[in-house]
């Protein structure tokens, strides 16, 4: 009973799949109703509106591997975000393809935009439904994977922090053991056997793997090794050839050709829309700043740009005027008597960083990329964290991969600056217009106000 209950069962996934594909049919109908005051409309074959409907139904088929696979690893904001991209790129597809076919005239436009949104709307209850039942279920014992952990050291360490942190998964921890010992755990009763096994030995290992894989030739259950960091970062590189060598991709800036164009593309066109909204708060905080405290509006500050490249970044001025020791910049930390009160309400809510969308503008920075940091911060970190300097392969950010996970603010422990260059690696590693898009609707929901910012 327990497999058709996780989402990877075929039986549950068709089951959301035909939800999805009547509700949209319902919205269809409601909102003809609602707008147009027809019943009927939406459903008549003469017209175009069934055929959007049906068109959007095949769409949401086409996208299955990405909406109607396994849940279990993903958390709530990765299933919601990911449908919502979905669904976003389904109706630009239907918007394009009516213009194209030259009908779009032949549709509302209100009941267009209620259609879609209200298919959004029930697309994220539906999921926030079945997500919380399937959770319930996970408590009652049931909708859980159970698996088996082979080796014991640093990426096993690593492996169960990341289960203990993640209950939602509904992963269950069977076993942890040695490789000596599972010859007896394989001939536990095949009730007793774990769904899934994970190998957690280092890549060099070749011994050990080979030893694991022969001990686990009839097992049937899924079989995953789990690489070391270093191995993974390497495969996680490009591959390149030149002069007929292939060769791993170390140390290079994925922003070139295309991607460097869209992302281009993508800071001017997004700051020179916020820049115009933003400009009445703009103004404002100008306003209080001079009125609350002598010194200048904009604080400016030589930090480390793209490949190494020195630039001044623009904030709104938080403290009260003082001098550093030349070659040295003090963190702002909690309590700071150099934080004007309304300092410190700009920096809580990051509204002090507004100015660097001029910035952005500039070329000097991009909207999303890893923060640039002081210049005697860099001298001092980049002999303590491996890999700090690979930071500066792309255009420092406002916002960042680092920034939405919490890590922002005081350094005060090296552990946090560590974790800070993990998560901007992996952003550099893994750059797309998707998750930059991801990265600013994260921080504009939940990124203004964070506990750190001091």
């Amino acid at each position: 009973m327990n497999s058709y209950l996780r989402l990877s069962s075929p039986v549950l996934s068709y089951l959301l799949c035909l939800i999805d594909f009547l509700l949209l049919g319902i919205i269809g109908l409601g909102a003809a109703h609602i707008y147009l005051e027809d019943w009927n409309l939406p459903f008549d074959l003469k017209t175009a509106y069934p055929k959007i409907i049906v068109l959007a139904a095949f769409m949401l088929g086409a996208f299955s591997s990405r909406i109607y696979r396994s849940w279990r690893t993903k958390s709530l904001w990765d299933i919601l975000a990911t449908v919502s991209w979905v669904w976003l790129t389904i109706l630009l597809l239907l918007t394009l393809i009516l213009f194209l076919m030259k009908v779009s005239i032949e549709v509302s436009r209100i009941w267009f935009l209620i259609w879609g949104v209200g298919c959004w709307v029930v697309l994220i209850l539906n999921r926030l439904l079945i997500y919380s039942v399937l959770h319930w279920l996970r408590r009652c014992g049931f909708n859980f994977k159970t698996l088996l952990i082979v080796g014991h050291g640093q990426i096993s360490d690593r492996v169960m922090h990341e289960i203990n942190n993640a209950s939602w998964s509904g992963l269950k921890v069977v076993g942890l053991i040695h490789i000596e010992e599972l010859d007896q755990f394989m001939l536990l009763p095949e009730i007793d056997q774990p769904n899934e096994i994970w190998i957690c030995l280092p890549m060099s290992d070749e011994l050990g793997i080979r030893q694991v894989l022969t001990k686990l030739r009839h097992s049937v259950a899924n079989i995953r090794l789990v690489p070391d960091f270093f191995s993974l970062s390497l495969i996680n590189h490009g591959i390149s050839q030149s002069l007929g060598i292939t060769m791993f991709d170390l140390s290079m800036s994925p922003v070139t050709g295309l991607t460097r164009i869209i992302k281009k593309t993508q800071d001017i066109i997004l700051a020179s829309i916020i820049l115009i909204l933003i400009s009445p708060i703009l103004g404002l905080i100008a306003l209080a700043i001079k009125l609350t405290s002598n010194g200048p509006i904009f604080f400016k500050q030589k930090r480390m740009g793209w490949n190494g490249l020195e630039i001044n970044i623009y904030k709104f001025r938080t403290m009260h005027d003082h001098q550093e020791i030349e070659g040295e910049i003090t963190q702002a930390h909690k309590n700071d008597t150099r934080v004007t009160k309304l300092g410190n309400f700009l920096r809580k809510t990051s509204l002090d960083e507004l100015p660097q969308f001029i910035n952005v503008l500039q070329g000097r920075m991009s909207i999303v990329g890893p923060r640039p940091h002081a210049m005697a911060h860099n001298r001092k970190y980049k002999e303590l964290v491996p890999g700090y300097m690979l930071r500066h392969k792309v255009k420092p950010g406002i916002t960042g991969w680092a920034q939405i996970h919490g890590y922002r603010g005081e350094t005060d422990q090296l552990v946090k600056m560590e974790r800070r260059v993990e998560y901007d690696k992996f952003y550099i590693e893994n750059m797309s217009l998707g998750l930059d898009l991801k990265i600013i609707l994260v921080t504009i929901f939940k990124g203004f106000f964070h506990n750190n910012a001091y």
